[in-house]
């Protein structure tokens, strides 16, 4: 069960090509009333499938799709996979720390990471401005769990940390290091949700006709919010 938010208002975005699913068009609900923008209401929010995007908070509303469904991992509950601890093992050397500020490295890696992977993408060519105001929220404190390789950073993952749960925003990494970091990045923020006792990591958006967004349905146990009810 998720809260009513039918007092909410809206507004819609207007129609754009879908940027995950070709042929298809996309457009997005918009959450207007500014009294809503801030930690508490966000996360209620996210438990109704609402994102964010720097201060905006949005969910798809799609006239004739609905592939785009809010996915979640119930922490206490996470049990990794075979290949997941593997992944840990191999990884084992590796040190992670949230914090509140970026490594003075970060824009390096974020750009060799935007050139490699998403070079067609709306975020190339990679610039400072642009993804602050992608990244950073006014009425949220910035959460930035960093992975290092000795002294090296390797992975950027942007968290926004609430009081039940943590959301997992945004991740960059070193795209010709031999792990799986965005996977192993997840790892990492499941370790700081039941380090804190948080009930739920959420995981954005799954398309499952999307195959780079599949490695989210790996993580057990999650559920997916299908018409307004979370499932799983």
């Amino acid at each position: 069960m998720t809260i009513a938010v039918q007092q909410i208002r809206i507004g819609l975005s207007r129609k754009q090509p879908c940027s995950y699913i070709k042929s298809k068009e996309e457009r997005v609900a918009i959450v207007l009333e500014k009294e809503m923008h801030n930690r508490d209401n966000f996360e209620m929010l996210l438990a109704n499938g609402f994102r964010r995007s720097g201060n905006t908070l949005y969910k798809p509303q799609c006239d004739t799709c609905q592939a785009c469904q809010a996915l979640r991992v119930s922490v206490p509950d996470f049990k990794p996979t075979q290949s997941q601890k593997r992944l840990r093992s191999k990884g084992k050397h590796l040190r992670w720390e949230i914090r509140t500020e970026l490594d003075e490295n970060w824009f390096s890696l974020y750009t060799k990471y935007i050139e490699a992977r998403h070079s067609s993408g709306s975020m190339y060519p990679p610039r400072e401005t642009e993804f602050f105001d992608f990244a950073q929220c006014q009425w949220l404190t910035m959460h930035y769990l960093h992975i290092f390789d000795d002294d090296t950073l390797i992975a950027i993952a942007i968290t926004d940390v609430l009081d039940n749960s943590a959301s997992a925003f945004y991740t960059f990494f070193d795209p010709d290091y031999a792990l799986s970091l965005g996977t192993f990045a997840v790892l990492c923020q499941l370790d700081y949700c039941q380090q804190y006792q948080k009930q739920w990591l959420y995981l954005g958006y799954q398309i499952d006709d999307c195959a780079a967004m599949n490695y989210k349905t790996r993580f057990g146990r999650h559920q997916r919010l299908v018409n307004q009810r979370w499932q799983g």
